[in-house]
């Protein structure tokens, strides 16, 4: 996907106010942050930022786009470190239980905002594709090498691993009462090793 939003001149400052505008988005949310809240955060004028990024809009999904891209950039950096491929699966589902809240905020705003976006949307999809590959790789590795005898297919076994990854992210978000971290990781890996047939 080609994204035209990121279309203006500014160098470092500018890439330097974009993290400030994912911190105020995160705090506010998509409604409430206006140029006025990122001007008054990062010492930036507004008309500076207009020229920027032009409208409110496409500042705010830029900086969705960029959190978004650097927390897969994460998970895909973390996953090429690790070669065996259990571990690598741990490592893998520990940073996503560990997910920092100001991200889980971020995140719940990029997805509703992609709801009534078709370009962040677009990029939505292309980023959960991302997201899953290194668990997809990491069990297909692990099946080809015999070290996992899979009893579903690795794309099915991800679809749920997410969903529970996912599913942290209200109650963290929202301040209600989540699963305690060691307790759900546990039952999570333990799951995922009878799945996979894991051989120690």
């Amino acid at each position: 996907m080609t994204d035209v939003r990121r279309r203006r001149a500014g160098g470092e400052r500018r890439a330097a106010v974009l993290d400030v505008v994912t911190t105020v988005l995160a705090q506010r949310g998509y409604q409430q942050t206006r140029f006025t809240d990122v001007s008054e955060a990062s010492g930036v004028a507004v008309s500076t930022l207009q020229g920027y990024f032009g409208s409110r809009d496409d500042m705010l999904i830029e900086a969705i786009q960029r959190s978004t891209d650097h927390e897969v950039a994460t998970m895909e950096r973390m996953s090429q470190e690790v070669a065996d491929p259990w571990q690598r699966l741990v490592t893998l589902v520990e940073r996503g239980i560990a997910t920092p809240v100001p991200v889980w905020r971020m995140l719940m705003e990029f997805w509703t905002t992609a709801a009534h976006d078709e370009e962040l949307r677009q990029h939505s999809v292309a980023l959960q594709a991302r997201y899953r590959q290194p668990f997809v790789d990491a069990i297909t590795h692990g099946r080809d090498t015999g070290m996992f005898t899979p009893h579903h297919d690795p794309a099915a076994v991800v679809d749920v691993l997410v969903a529970a990854l996912d599913g942290l992210l209200f109650p963290r978000v929202l301040g209600q009462p989540r699963p305690d971290t060691d307790p759900f990781r546990d039952v999570l890996l333990d799951q995922l090793a009878t799945t996979l047939e894991v051989r120690s």
